[in-house]
């Protein structure tokens, strides 16, 4: 079978090279891809927002499955012209995707159908926003209604600040018309963990759990970011907890979307806050999440085809999912700079070394090749991931494998896993 996989971060290397194990798979494309992603898939270079292109392309290459990475795609409707066109595409459809194209969409929807999440207030006027602020007092949070690339949220910790993101997102439009309306939220205490489904739109089969860092520097310090690394499993997530997190979070959701005439299908990922024992969700994403997809991959043993196959052909419940009872540590390589203005075009050397290293995956993220060598090409550059006995084990092995890399400016955390190590 031919498979095409749209994107070109670290999550779609994770996947490309998932799928390069399958039994069924011939050859896969990527769009655009990157370097890493190019040694074991054909790279397309294409604008993955022409969708009439890429169906030209599928038809023309007979593809037999389409999977999205990114969310961009699938909230301006990717899914639902690849299906008018008779194509497999793994994905939600444009309105299933406003649980994550629009919080305000997905805050709404938890409250009527009695999903667990902080109480929250929605304002399009930044004068009625500020009052509000005002009066809740600090620390409270605010969220750009729309896509921003992971980077939407502000989790201010004095009513200063709080006002000073208000201005950023609703005046100075950072997150251009994501800001257009902002929720302000209240501000929940407790650890954070990421909670990831496969859905037929019945069937919903909970992947290993996971957490990741957003915060830009050690010890949860400096801005968000896409994702400075994460670790599977999540302490934090018991068996107890997963079985609430399914009962009062997974499935409501997905029959709450089915009372609204809106069949799910795809990756339905949780961003959750356990509180007292208890799980709150703060946000919704329709897509394996980056960087928690690489360590989460590394640990899969079941064909992601058969997954992905099963679940655009509504047959999930025939799946049995298997995983490695290994733990697994993705350590992210960014560029200097990042999440700000950062550095392209550095040389990256050792990558061979850490790739040769036993139980240790390079997956690429911002790369490209400059005259033959793989150069920097993002803010995240590289996601270093280790399998383990445990975490500790795996942490140990994916910075040693870093001590291979080198490029000019990089950075990265030091700390990843370090809050699992402590609870082992």
């Amino acid at each position: 079978m031919k498979v095409l996989v749209i994107g070109g971060g670290g999550r779609e290397h994770a996947i490309v090279w998932k799928l390069s194990e399958s039994r069924h798979v011939d050859k896969i494309y990527c769009c655009p891809g990157n370097a890493g992603i190019s040694e074991m898939a054909e790279c397309i270079s294409m604008d993955d927002n022409n969708f009439n292109a890429l169906i030209d392309f599928v038809k023309y290459e007979g593809i037999d499955l389409t999977i999205v990475g990114p969310e961009a795609p699938l909230s301006k409707g990717i899914v639902d012209v690849f299906e008018k066109n008779g194509r497999k595409i793994l994905g939600p459809n444009a309105k299933a995707a406003q649980l994550e194209g629009s919080k305000v969409f997905a805050k709404d929807l938890m409250k009527r159908y009695g999903i667990p999440t902080a109480e929250y207030k929605t304002f399009s006027s930044y004068l009625h926003a500020e009052d509000y602020v005002r009066m809740k007092g600090a620390p409270i949070v605010l969220k750009a209604d729309g896509l921003a690339a992971g980077k939407g949220v502000i989790v201010a910790q004095t009513v200063d600040e709080a006002v000073a993101g208000l201005k950023l997102i609703m005046k100075e439009r950072a997150f251009g018309d994501a800001g257009n309306r902002v929720i302000v939220e209240e501000c929940l205490s407790g650890e954070e963990a990421s909670f990831m489904a496969f859905t037929d739109g019945k069937t919903i089969l909970p992947m290993v759990s996971s957490q990741d860092h957003k915060r830009a520097f050690d010890n949860d310090k400096g801005p968000n970011t896409g994702g400075m690394g994460a670790y599977s499993p999540a302490p934090v997530i018991t068996e107890e907890l997963e079985f609430i997190i399914m009962e009062k979070i997974m499935r409501p959701t997905i029959k709450g979307l089915q009372s609204e005439g809106i069949t799910y299908k795809g990756i339905l990922y949780a961003g959750v806050m356990i509180k007292d024992n208890k799980p709150y969700t703060l946000e919704f994403n329709c897509r394996l999440g980056d960087p928690e997809t690489q360590p989460i991959l590394s640990r899969l043993k079941t064909d992601l085809m058969d997954i992905a196959l099963a679940i655009t052909d509504e047959r999930l419940a025939e799946i049995n999912l298997e995983w490695k009872p290994d733990a697994a540590v993705c350590v992210v390589m960014a560029s200097k700079g990042y999440p700000g203005a950062y550095e392209k075009g550095k040389v990256i050397k050792g990558l061979d070394d850490a790739k040769n290293i036993d139980d240790v995956f390079v997956f690429h993220a911002g790369t490209t090749f400059n005259k033959g060598k793989v150069v920097t090409a993002g803010g995240r550059v590289l996601g270093v991931t280790a399998l383990g006995k445990d975490i500790k084990d795996a942490k140990n092995k994916a910075y040693k494998a870093i001590e291979k890399i080198h490029f000019s400016g990089m950075n990265y955390r030091k700390d990843i896993a370090d809050r699992a190590i402590k609870k082992q």
